[in-house]
């Protein structure tokens, strides 16, 4: 049967079908290997089939595979105790869930508990398509089809300060900010402009929201991503890279925050799964075991000094395994298919940027391979 006799028609036909992968690779049903660059979109940080992970769920779904949230389960409480030294704050409270998207509108419903209803986002951002994180989500083309969708919610432009200080007021309850955009294109903000977010909420009395589903679990070097301002949100959200491949979200209220939501106010039936959390417990004890907040710098700076020199590359951007090429020319969906050709797997969220987030754990070896096939197909773009 083919995909379009099977599926609602809201993805594009897919032109490979994957059957298999291992580390950074992947294996398409005709047997082609692809060096995995896309990493299923900063999910897979640890890559495929990682032992520790397979081991973790494998262990897991033998022993206890699903518990309602009437009861406890030991997997779920070991990583919610690890995500709260993570954050380094003792208040730190978290709800599970099992997707960006879920982890953003329970933020916008604790935000609700404030008895304030104004929010403000910034344009570009991405924080999911369900109807109330597509209401935060500042992307025209993914709204405009669904409106009327929530009131009150404000979009200004990222990394301009001096316009979220005029956005917040009393009334706001909450400023929600991606600290990398990721799906506008890897946007990196102004040095101090999280700080200065901090500084506004802190006089208006808004909650300061991050979303780190992209950013998060050691995709930029750091644990969440907002972590060289030194400063601390009110609330966290995260997802993708949490579960290595599982679905797994999670929203982290601190302070004053954690005490928002009482009994009652909000669930879900999966969320805190034992099997989703038992693998989010292996991907943090195998990023600090083999030292990947590290190797994702490493790799930084590798992919930048060795990209940054190519014709046609006008800069990269980003932090640690969250990258975005920027090109000289509107050609980054043939560039896109050119590497896939040569086995490469990227992702183009615009026509002049290509955006990477391989696993956590790639090595040199395989930097270099996917330079030398980025190199080559560039050319061949450029030479059509």
């Amino acid at each position: 049967m083919k995909w379009d006799e099977l599926f609602i028609s809201n993805y594009a036909t897919p032109d490979l079908t994957l059957v298999k992968g291992k580390g950074v690779f992947v294996t398409d049903s005709q047997g082609k290997k692809y060096l995995d660059f896309l990493g299923g979109i900063a999910t897979n940080v640890l890559g495929h089939a990682h032992p520790a992970v397979v081991k973790a769920v494998s262990k897991q779904i033998a022993e206890l595979g699903h518990v309602s949230n009437f009861f406890a389960h030991p997997k779920a409480l070991e990583l919610a105790q690890l995500l709260q030294g993570l954050t380094g704050d003792k208040s730190a409270r978290t709800f599970f869930c099992n997707s960006g998207a879920e982890a953003n509108e329970a933020a916008l419903k604790l935000s609700r508990k404030t008895a304030r209803s104004r929010i403000v986002a910034t344009d570009g951002a991405f924080h999911g398509r369900t109807m109330g994180a597509l209401s935060l989500t500042g992307q025209r083309a993914k709204r405009t089809p669904f409106i009327p969708l929530l009131p009150k919610v404000k979009h200004v432009p990222f990394g301009d300060a001096k316009a979220m200080k005029r956005a917040v007021n009393r009334k706001t309850a909450m400023v929600i900010v991606e600290p990398i955009m990721g799906e506008a294109g890897v946007i990196v903000p102004p040095v101090g402009y999280l700080k200065e977010l901090r500084s506004i909420c802190d006089a208006t009395g808004a909650l300061l929201v991050f979303d780190c589903v992209q950013t998060g679990m050691g995709r930029t070097g750091n644990w969440f991503g907002f972590e060289d301002e030194k400063i601390k949100p009110d609330v966290i959200t995260l997802a993708k890279g949490l579960g290595g491949g599982l679905p797994l979200g999670a929203m982290i209220a601190m302070g004053s925050a954690a005490k928002l939501l009482q009994p009652g106010d909000h669930g879900t039936t999966f969320g805190g799964n034992p099997v989703a959390t038992a693998a989010g417990v292996a991907v943090i004890a195998t990023i600090k075991k083999e030292k990947l907040l590290a190797n994702a710098i490493s790799a930084e700076k590798i992919i930048k000094r060795k990209l940054s020199k190519f014709s046609g590359v006008s800069e990269v951007r980003g932090q640690g395994l969250l990258l975005g090429i920027g090109l000289d020319y509107p050609v980054a969906t043939q560039l896109k298919q050119r590497l896939q050709l040569r086995g490469v797997i990227v992702n183009a969220p615009n026509e002049k940027t290509i955006r990477i987030a391989p696993a956590l754990n790639v090595t040199k070896v395989q930097l270099e391979k996917f330079v030398i096939e980025f190199q080559a197909a560039l050319k061949e773009v450029e030479n059509v």
